[in-house]
Order: structure tokens, then sequence, then C-alpha cells
């Protein structure tokens, strides 16, 4: 096995003009990352199977025109605001806010030119973040300026990618603000355990550690309070596949089309806490994914639109489609629509505190031994 590696080459060109960079980190043990200066995009990741076989396991584009063209956020960072807000609208401290919307009338994941679509400035970041173990990073910038999509407040945002030895690929976000604003981040990677392209996720299990979740209207929003999941298709305190339920008589999941809906997870012992969210596994490759955050939810969605219609570039191969259910997405966040709901955790960062979150996706079966479940973040 050998060290971590860092390696930067260009990607493309954005429609903008802009250079668009790909940066590479190896952990030395057969799992690599790529990620783009382009909406801050995991573009792909390489992870082996129990034979030591590697496989990409994430959706991707060929390239930046085709990012900016059709992608529905693969692997992209999300902000200001991840999620709906509803009608686009909020209101914070007495003044009234309007998000351009692009989803059933809704403001999504940020509005219609969220972070996904801008240029992030990279440099190498600080080895052995958040870990003991050997590792590598690429450290990723944005300012969004005050009136940014609708958002009050100047923005500056730090996100930090770091693969270790073991195959941890952490995700650390910061932000600073000049006014009081909203700010809930994350990352959209699509998986899909047994290589991206390859059939269907309904026979992948997953299992979450929540036993809430909350309904939403046909458009996307939050009814009201979590419900529980207990006897219904939303239960997945044990793993068992993603198809068991999908095409259940519930209309929650005949709106979505599947499941894309917010599990409340279980509190951590100490606020701020990074603890467990979800297990993923692909039991033919013998693949498996855990996924620790310090967020309060979960949205997982399971590629419901994905129509065959997009394909991506893998190492030469053929591009394969993305089907139905080809992927399934397991975005740690805050609650959707937070800022018109004052029952939930808060969005509101003000000029005096920092923004900070953390969410690890482990590969135990890459790594072969159990990893550490050390490092706390939350808002300081």
């Amino acid at each position: 096995m050998s060290r971590p590696s860092l390696a930067s080459a260009p990607f493309g060109t954005a429609p903008s003009g802009a250079a668009v960079d790909r940066w590479t980190l190896d952990s030395g043990g057969g799992v690599r990352a790529e990620v783009l200066t382009y909406g801050g995009t995991l573009h792909q990741l390489w992870v082996p199977d129990s034979s030591g076989v590697a496989a990409c396991v994430v959706l991707n584009l060929p390239s930046v025109g085709d990012y900016a063209a059709h992608s529905p956020y693969f692997g992209a960072l999300i902000g200001r605001y991840a999620n709906r807000i509803d009608s686009g609208r909020f209101t914070l401290d007495g003044r009234a806010h309007q998000i351009p919307v692009n989803d059933r009338g809704h403001a999504l994941h940020g509005g219609t030119d969220g972070f996904d679509r801008r240029i992030w400035t990279a440099r190498p970041g600080t080895t052995g973040r958040g870990t003991h173990l050997p590792s590598v990073s690429v450290e990723l910038s944005l300012h969004s300026p005050d009136g940014d999509m609708g958002f009050p407040g100047a923005l500056d945002v730090t996100v930090t990618y770091t693969l270790d030895s073991s195959g941890t690929l952490a995700v650390d976000y910061t932000a600073r603000t000049e006014l009081p604003t909203v700010v809930s981040l994350t990352n959209h990677a699509y998986f899909n355990l047994a290589g991206a392209g390859i059939g269907t996720v309904l026979g992948h299990t997953l299992a979450l550690d929540a036993d809430r979740y909350l309904p939403v209207t046909a458009s996307g929003v939050p009814l009201g309070p979590a419900v529980a999941t207990s006897g219904t298709p939303f239960d997945f305190a044990e793993p068992h596949p993603i198809g068991d339920e999908i095409a259940a008589d519930d209309a929650q999941l005949h709106d979505a089309g599947g499941y894309d809906h917010c599990w409340i997870l279980t509190p951590p012992a100490v606020p701020g806490e990074l603890r467990r969210a979800a297990r993923l596994a692909h039991p033919e490759s013998g693949r498996r994914l855990e996924v620790w955050t310090t967020e309060p939810g979960i949205q997982v969605y399971t590629g419901n639109e994905l129509d065959g219609s997009l394909a991506g570039s893998y190492a030469g191969e053929t591009a394969k489609p993305y089907e139905r259910h080809g992927a399934v997405c397991l975005e740690t966040q805050h609650f959707p629509d937070s800022p018109n709901r004052p029952a939930y955790p808060t969005t509101v960062l003000r000029p005096d505190a920092r923004y900070t979150s953390r969410t690890e996706f482990r590969f135990p079966s890459a790594a072969g031994t159990e990893q550490p479940a050390a490092h706390s973040r939350g808002q300081e």
C-alpha cells in the first residue's frame, strides 16, 4: 500500500470561459476521488469490491458542458440552501427575502444559480484534518455576495475534501457571513455501489439511524411535524433492500415516484458530535458504505427522475445510461424549509458565528477494518 497522493490537471472550460480543474485524491489503498472546481463536484469515486476490483460508485457526466447543461446536481456542492424553501420566500429579522423558484413553485438547492454552478477556487488542504491516518485534501472556497440569489449577507464558504489511507472521504464545510442569513450545505453525490450505470439500486440494502421522517406535499415541501416510520415503507431501522416497498400503495411514494424525503437522525450524545446516519451495501460486489455526519437530517433520493437520457464517462469504458432508480443520494443536511419552520433546528447564521459541518463517507469493505468515529463539528 502506498501513501495518499494529490494531483491536479485541467478538465475543461465552463460556459463563462473560466478554466475548470480536476483534483485527484488517492488513498494509496484502492479508493480514489476526483473533484472538479466546477460546482465543487465529486466527479468520480473509485472503490474496490471484495475481490479488489475498483469501480466508480458515483454518477458523473463526461464534460463541463454536460454538467452545465444537463446535470441533476450529480456530485455537486449545494448552497446556499440545500433542499426546498416553500415558494422561495422567507422572513428573517422582519425582512422578507425572495429566492428564484426552480422546482414546482419552490426554491430548490439555492435557486436557479446555486453553488453547484459556480467555479470554486481550489488549493491543497491541510493534511491530517480530522484523522490520525495519512491523508490528502483539497480546499475549495467561494465568495457569495450580499443578495446572491436573493439571500442576505455576503457569505464566504470553504469546503474541504479529505481522503485518508483507510478510504474514508470526509467533507468539511465552514461559512461566515457579514449579515444575518440562512445556510444549509451538502454534497449531492448519486451512489451506485455496483458501479455507476450498472442497473438500479433497488437491490442495495439500506439502513438509516432514524425512526422519523418528514412527509411532504406533492410539490416536495414538508406537511408539518415529523412522523414515526415504524410500520410504514419508510422504516429503514434495520437493513433491507431499497426496492422492498418503493412501489407500495402509499401517497408519499406515489407523488415522489419513490423516496425523496428527509429522515430525522437520532440526535448525538453530545451536540455537534459526529455519528452514523446511514449504511448502504451491494451484496453482490461486497461494497459497503457508511455515512457519518454532524447534521440533523438526511435526504434520501432514489433517482426517481433518471430516465436513461444521461450517461457518464469512466476510464474509457463505454458509457452506460443511468436508468430510473439507478442511484441513491444520501444528502446530509438541515431540514427542508427550515427558514419558515420555527420548530425545526435553526439554519440562521449570524456574523458573530461560524457555520461548520462534517460528513464522512466510509468504506469499511475497502479498508478491511473498523474505522474510527472520532471528530465533532457544529455551529460555533
